[in-house]
């Protein structure tokens, strides 16, 4: 599952990436579990927290839908 997320990642980052930030792959949990980093301008902004659960969780579980939670860490 971790190759298909990471996939899945490389469609999100150009968006990220657009506003000075990026996210790095931490763990795939076997409980569909995505932990994942937020960089850059991303990991200190206030909106992240929306960001990751509208923008990046929504669209992993589009790709994935074995993804139940993805999560900052």
């Amino acid at each position: 599952m971790r190759e298909k997320v990471e996939k899945a990642l490389e469609k999100i980052r150009p968006m990220l990436m657009a506003d000075g930030g990026n996210v790095d792959l931490v763990e795939v949990t076997k409980d569909g579990v995505v932990k994942l980093r937020l960089t850059g301008t991303c990991g200190c902004c206030p909106m992240s927290q929306m960001t990751l659960k509208m923008g990046v969780e929504r669209i992993l579980k589009q790709e994935v839908p074995e993804i139940k939670e993805v999560i900052a860490i």
